[in-house]
């Protein structure tokens, strides 16, 4: 039943909150982490400080989201607390909506935080916010369906861990976040068009410096359809492993 369904979700996140995300190393790994990847750039670089605020809030989203959740349902797996989840009347699709939010949830009260610093230091006068938000929903629950796809492909933690580094990485030094995919070689470029993390620094870009155009939009629909592909994908594989 789907009241079943959204009360399961809704402790399954609420859980994996308490269980796992809402530690302090895991708050302040979340945060500093791509501060310091920012910061090695602005050290490189110290003309356009405020220029690097869309990919800062990206990169902690695009972390936030996908560290732990990389790794939570393969730890549950390991330990069988996930086959304890199987047997609750609660459909595969909902568990792992329950997940996902869990993940959505910490990566967006890490970057919240990264937010309220940004805004301090340069201001919250030219922010579009009708963009920025559903922007950094759609942002987390896309980062958040990679996650539990990376989660459910593996077997074990560290495997987990290696494989979402493998995808995380290369998006952060193509997705925009340091460089203008623009100037990017030709195939690079069409890398990129592949990866989610281009499409939300370009809608966090856009919502930061108060404007929105027909691409912008569009960018919200990618993402919202990595979203959807992703956590179609995460149902279907894990169904698989379970059956």
């Amino acid at each position: 039943m789907l009241s079943d369904d959204l009360r399961g979700m809704w402790y399954i996140m609420l859980k994996d909150l308490r269980a796992y995300y809402l530690k302090p190393p895991n708050v302040s790994w979340g945060i500093l982490f791509p501060f310091a990847f920012v910061l090695a750039f602005v050290i490189r670089d110290p003309g356009n400080l405020e220029g690097l605020v869309p990919g800062l809030l990206a990169l902690t989203l695009l972390f936030g989201t996908s560290s732990m959740e990389a790794i939570v349902i393969t730890f549950e797996r390991r330990i069988g607390a996930l086959e304890r989840l199987l047997l609750a009347p609660l459909r595969l699709p909902a568990l792992l909506a329950g997940k996902l939010l869990g993940g959505m949830v910490f990566g967006l009260v890490t970057t919240l935080v990264v937010l309220i610093v940004a805004l301090a230091v340069f201001g919250a006068s030219g922010v579009n916010w009708p963009l920025l938000i559903p922007g950094l929903i759609l942002s987390a629950a896309a980062f958040s369906a990679l996650g539990v796809l990376v989660s459910v492909s593996v077997k074990e933690v560290f495997e987990a861990q290696t494989l979402a580094n493998a995808f995380r990485f290369p998006m952060m030094f193509l997705g925009g976040v340091f460089v203008p995919v623009a100037s990017l070689p030709l195939g690079l470029q069409i890398v990129a068009r592949a990866l989610p993390l281009t499409y939300a620094v370009e809608v966090l870009r856009a919502a930061v410096e108060g404007g929105w155009s027909v691409s912008t939009s569009l960018d919200l629909i990618i993402l919202a359809g990595f979203a959807a592909v992703l956590f179609g994908l995460s149902v279907r594989v894990l169904a698989r492993r379970v059956a």
